[in-house]
């Protein structure tokens, strides 16, 4: 990561770090992606798709991830990669998740879409 990240966003926040050529992903279509997740304050890595062997399928919309990702890939182009800076409101809240992502923690996502079916 190339920037600090010690602040808490107040909104979804989406940068393309390299724009794909391929389909364009909307909501309700399935998509592939790998991906690597921070905390936002204090830089911790917590989770990549690539460590853990498969990358992540999901159907956009559904809230079958969180917010952000809902949100954040909606748009995105098959291989093309996305920073999203998601705010705790759009990630896990006021719960957060077990041991990996503390209670309103703000998180940084880099997304590669792998593909969109």
């Amino acid at each position: 990561m190339d920037r600090p990240y010690d602040f808490i966003p107040s909104a979804l926040i989406k940068e393309d770090l390299e724009v794909g050529r391929g389909v364009i992903a909307n909501e309700g279509d399935g998509v592939a992606v790998h991906y690597i997740g921070w905390i936002a304050q204090g830089r911790r890595q917590f989770e990549s798709s690539r460590a853990l062997g498969r990358p992540a399928e999901f159907r956009l919309g559904e809230g079958l991830v969180i917010g952000g990702w809902d949100q954040g890939i909606v748009g995105m182009r098959a291989g093309g990669r996305r920073r999203l800076t998601v705010p705790s409101s759009l990630a896990y809240g006021s719960v957060g998740r077990g041991d990996l992502v503390p209670p309103h923690a703000a998180l940084v996502y880099e997304v590669e879409l792998l593909e969109v079916f």
